[in-house]
């Protein structure tokens, strides 16, 4: 990809935080504050130097370990400040965190067909909707937006974030989201020519 910003073009760099911790394989976790697993490192410091070479205007993290420890390797060598923004921390699973597939299903079989079901539509038990994540997500967007106009800013997050902001830019609906692949610290692209979003990069494993 040819990096260079084009003149008055304000561009979003989407990564997704590195592979987490082993025990959280097979379970439900996004509010959670779970660390990288070594792989995860080793992804995190490939996006990195992915980047290496890309002048950043901003660092933006979500406020969950697994994509601060990631966001971290993006500021070595920059002189970069990383904020911290809670609009980006994965969605609320509620009762489910920490459980796994099959705890979830056996405690709460109608709520886990539902989201077999229809994801986009699911409320987790004491916890958030796939709406309500999608609205804060596409404020913080926006807001981002505002802060760089004409400029380059990353942010680190998660697969659901990565997902709604490049849902919102393809202009799909949600039932569509998950037909959007996003590997562990995957980074995508997106071009705003004034309102107008082009997806350049997406899904790109480092």
């Amino acid at each position: 990809m040819d990096w260079r910003l084009p003149s008055g073009v304000t561009r979003m760099v989407l990564v997704r935080h590195g592979k987490p911790s082993e025990e959280m394989k097979g379970r439900c976790y996004g509010r959670l504050d779970v660390g990288l697993a070594p792989e995860g490192h080793v992804q995190a410091e490939r996006a990195a130097r992915l980047l290496a070479q890309v002048e950043l205007h901003g660092l933006y993290s979500s406020p969950r370990l697994r994509a601060l420890d990631t966001a971290k390797r993006l500021t070595e060598g920059r002189g970069l400040g990383l904020q911290v923004e809670e609009a980006f921390r994965e969605i609320d699973f509620g009762l489910f965190e920490g459980l796994t597939y099959e705890e979830a299903e056996r405690r709460f079989p109608a709520v886990y067909a539902e989201w077999m079901t229809h994801p986009a539509q699911v409320r987790f038990p004491e916890g958030e909707t796939f709406s309500e994540m999608r609205e804060r997500v596409r404020a913080g967007g926006r807001a981002l937006r505002a802060r760089h106009p004409g400029q380059c800013f990353a942010l680190v997050s998660h697969g659901g974030v990565n997902r709604t902001l490049l849902c919102e830019a393809l202009g799909m609906s949600d039932e569509h989201l998950f037909r959007l692949d996003q590997v562990h610290a995957a980074v995508n692209v997106i071009d705003f020519y004034g309102e107008e979003p082009v997806v350049k990069l997406m899904n790109a494993e480092p």
